[in-house]
């Protein structure tokens, strides 16, 4: 059984397994995020940390969130995680104000499926912030 919980960054302990969790998600693919920003979501696997989700205020689209990062430890897959923290997420998101949740993917067919399965249509932002083959993604929260 899988269960999700915002968490404290501000509590050492809980950025440590932040940390822990972006480098065994991610090894070394991308920068680990400022923690210290936004809200944060772990899902654990009884009392182990298996996954994790965070969103920050948008610093392209105005009154959005940008789902900054989602990882799930390999052996965790194919258990719905992503799309339980993504809706934790945007359940935070509605209740700050924004009118949506924006994110970026490059190369990474699941995370985009799962980001149509949510409800996530293509878009392209007036003024790009990541690589040129990356593939914009905005879902409204109205």
């Amino acid at each position: 059984m899988y269960r999700i919980r915002e968490v404290d960054p501000q509590d050492d302990e809980i950025a440590e397994t932040l940390d822990e969790l972006h480098q065994v998600t991610f090894c070394d693919g991308t920068r680990v995020p400022d923690f210290e920003q936004g809200y944060w979501w772990i899902a654990f696997h009884g009392a182990k940390p298996v996954a994790f989700a965070g969103v920050v205020p948008s610093t392209h689209i105005a009154n959005a969130g940008y789902l900054c990062r989602v990882g799930v430890v390999m052996q965790h897959c194919g258990h719905g995680l992503q799309v339980r923290l993504t809706r934790a997420l945007e359940a935070r998101a509605r209740k700050v104000g924004w009118s949506a949740i924006v994110s970026d993917t490059t190369d990474r067919v699941i995370s985009a499926n799962n980001f149509i399965r949510q409800g996530y249509r293509l878009f392209e932002p007036a003024l790009p912030w990541a690589w040129p083959h990356t593939l914009y993604w905005r879902k409204g929260l109205s």
